[in-house]
């Protein structure tokens, strides 16, 4: 591919999204339809000893009501690691009661409002148990995860004995952090509308993983996965939460094939936070040893972390506190504490932004222990080999990162201590600094391009658009390598029935998007070859060689791994299943990376905090789509900032589940709170990789939370160690 910048240009699916076409799943009009409700648990752990339909089923409108004792058939998913749902849980198979909120029955009548009043009239008895609902409830379950299935392929990271390092030093720091549950919550809620044509399920959703629903619905259902068809052609924002089958996907398609017609289910938004996937909350320990100049002697960092009684859901946080620097000695270890909840998930940069929220705190309070400002410790320690293996960066441009931030931001104007600057208004300002890491990801993937005489080409293939810019990006990808214009693409992703789909997920899309369409570019070229005299194709499109021919169109398919995968991740692909994501070199590691600076006012009265403007400056290889990549980077810096001063999900003690179950409770900033986002990309091509694309969507996330945390320090004086940061902190 050509060093040749892409072009700013504006993206494929804006004029559909401005304008509101029925694009997503939940909007497929079908003839009949007929509407879902959930009746829930009321308990957070237990078993139904009886259940009371009649006043539901009585209700006009009503179709039917189902419960466990009709729906009793249904099989487990397996957990996505290995299965398909996003737990090993499939509700309405028994009396069990794992989590509040779990539903217990779905009612299906002709009308929304039927459905909704009458799932409001199930009532059920049960046998209560005891329950643990948080990782500090007394009686919780605390398990090494090496001791799990987990533990057989997520290795901790370790270099040297870190241990006898940091008890050596000369300088240490040794805290404890916390970061708590949270819930994405996404535009588009869940939702599905099943329909079946015959023996032929077909199923309209917006997820993140087409193939694993699929063959998800196939295991839960008992029937062939050839006879299951995903279509999700837009994916109202995901952000992990759609990564895999959903708890209420299989009850629409039970309830569509005992009523004979489609069924649209819609889960509302405080189901959503008592049913699906989440954040789980953490504790760090985090201790980090150096000498007098400020060189990193040593590194430790031990997470526990939420899971559910369902599943180990892994934690790989160390695995990212370990790349930041080049520390001479790290030890990572990982816990699960097991909760009565559903199984958590990959929240949005899962593991990596708490990871780096207790790595770049504890790096701040080293470089006041020191006396060194913290962007030249960064700087200090900055490295071209990962200390874990010892290997190369693919890539590594952190230290770029942070001069160029530093610059941009006007680093060196800050006064170091504490409570020391002050705006116009008399706030407190104070500046923060934190880096960000994720492992840069690809996949494997199958596709299938048709090049037409007319000069359009239509891609069919495994991804899927969450308002990312994906269909951008291929296009744009597409464009270049085939000497169209990116206009003259059409991009077909998101649909079982067109291509083997591969989950989109852990920001690998740009990057294995990019990798399999110059494969299937370079393809069709050599195909076309085939077609002229000469076997000449330089100087000549697609549609003129198709034209000269005689040809209407022209078919390639081509099966594309990243570096290092075995050829069975293409049996993973054919089955739905998650394969672990490349690329994998023998002599190099490659992870991206981003630079926060971050500006905060904390008022001398109220003490509200306010972050007027933001710097960050991305390590992220190649940009394809400029204008999708800045949005990805702004987004990641807006969810920062609610991560950092107001985003938590807050469990109930008494009876379990999460109390803020909806967007007027669960604190999220707002306009008013965004103030300038500054972003620069250092676009430099990973060398090792062909398409020279790394992660970018989750790794903008990373880093700023702790960006704040350093900042509010800076302005008050006061270190806080625990997320969300509140008024009541710094009053």
């Amino acid at each position: 591919m050509t060093d040749v910048p892409f072009p700013n240009v504006p993206r494929e699916d804006a004029r559909q999204k401005v304008c509101g076409a029925p694009i997503f799943g939940a909007d497929s009009p079908r003839p009949g339809l007929l509407h879902a409700a959930l009746a829930v648990s009321t308990i957070p752990k237990g078993r139904i000893l009886d259940i009371d339909t009649l006043a539901a089923s009585a209700t006009p409108g009503v179709r039917q009501v189902l419960t466990h004792q009709d729906l009793a058939d249904l099989q487990l998913p397996g957990f996505l690691l290995g299965g398909y749902g996003f737990q090993n849980f499939q509700p309405l198979r028994s009396p069990d009661i794992a989590y509040r909120g779990q539903p217990i029955a779905v009612v299906v009548a002709d009308t929304f409002e039927a459905a909704t009043e009458a799932a409001a009239l199930v009532r059920a008895t049960y046998a209560a148990e005891a329950f643990c609902p948080t990782i500090d409830s007394p009686g919780v379950d605390i398990v090494d995860q090496a001791d799990t299935p987990m533990g057989q392929f997520l290795t901790e990271p370790v270099a040297a004995d870190a241990d006898a390092a940091f008890a050596a030093a000369p300088i240490k720091v040794d805290i404890e952090l916390k970061c708590p549950a949270q819930h994405q919550n996404p535009i588009e809620l869940i939702a599905t509308v099943a329909e079946w044509e015959g023996d032929t399920l077909i199923v309209h959703e917006g997820t993140q993983n087409a193939e694993g629903v699929r063959h998800g619905l196939a295991r839960v259902l008992g029937i062939p996965a050839g006879q299951v068809e995903v279509i999700s052609p837009f994916v109202g924002g995901g952000f992990g939460q759609k990564n895999s089958l959903q708890m209420q996907t299989a009850l629409a398609a039970a309830a569509s094939r005992r009523a004979g017609a489609p069924v649209k289910l819609v889960v509302p938004r405080t189901q959503l936070f008592q049913g699906a996937s989440f954040r789980p909350a953490s504790r760090h320990h985090v201790r980090l040893g150096a000498d007098v100049s400020g060189t990193l002697l040593a590194a430790i960092h031990e997470t526990d972390a939420q899971s559910s009684r369902i599943d180990f859901f892994p934690g790989e946080y160390a695995a990212t506190s370990a790349r930041l620097y080049g520390w001479s000695a790290f030890r990572g270890l990982h816990r699960l504490i097991r909760t009565d909840t559903q199984t958590p998930g990959f929240m949005r940069a899962p593991f990596e932004h708490p990871a780096c929220f207790a790595m770049e705190t504890a790096m701040d309070e080293l470089a006041y222990a020191i006396g060194m400002d913290p962007v030249d410790l960064r700087l200090a320690n900055d490295t071209i080999l990962d200390p874990i293996t010892k290997r190369p960066f693919s890539s590594r441009h952190a230290g770029t990162c942070l001069r160029r931030g530093a610059e941009r931001f006007g680093w060196q104007a800050r006064s170091a201590e504490p409570r020391s600057m002050r705006s116009a208004d008399g706030s407190f300002v104070g500046w923060g600094v934190a880096l960000g890491a994720y492992p840069g990801m690809m996949v494997s993937n199958v596709v299938r391009l048709t090049a037409n005489s007319d000069g359009g080409v239509e891609i069919a293939m495994g991804a899927h658009e969450m308002g990312q810019g994906m269909r951008s990006v291929i296009a744009a990808v597409a464009g270049r390598k085939l000497r169209i214009s990116p206009g003259a693409v059409t991009v077909v992703i998101g649909d079982t029935r067109a291509a083997l789909q591969q989950p989109t997920a852990g920001s690998w899309g740009s990057a294995s998007a990019a990798l399999a369409i110059e494969a299937a570019a370079d393809a069709m070229w050599k195909a076309l070859a085939k077609l002229t005299p000469d076997g000449v194709v330089e100087g000549r499109s697609p549609s003129e060689i198709l034209k000269a021919a005689a040809r209407d169109s022209l078919d390639v398919e081509t099966m594309v791994k990243p570096p290092g995968q075995p050829d069975d991740v293409f049996g993973l692909l054919r089955s739905g299943l998650v394969s672990r994501a490349g690329p994998v070199f023998d002599d190099c590691v490659s992870f991206s990376f981003i630079a926060h600076f971050v500006e905060v006012h904390v008022e001398p009265r109220l003490r509200r905090i306010r972050v007027p403007r933001v710097v960050s400056v991305a390590d992220c290889g190649r940009v394809i789509s400029p204008r999708t990549a800045l949005s990805q980077v702004r987004g990641g810096v807006v969810w920062g900032i609610g991560a950092a001063l107001r985003e938590a999900s807050e469990t109930d003690p008494r009876y379990g589940g999460f109390l803020n179950a909806d967007l007027a409770e669960y604190a999220i900033p707002v306009n008013a709170d965004i103030g300038r986002i500054d972003v620069e990309f250092i676009d430099e091509p990973d060398g090792l990789l062909e398409s020279g694309v790394k992660s970018l969507g989750e790794v903008s996330l990373c880093g700023v939370a702790p960006a704040i945390a350093n900042a509010v320090f800076h302005a008050t004086g006061r270190r806080l160690r625990e997320l969300p940061i509140r008024i009541e902190h710094v009053m």
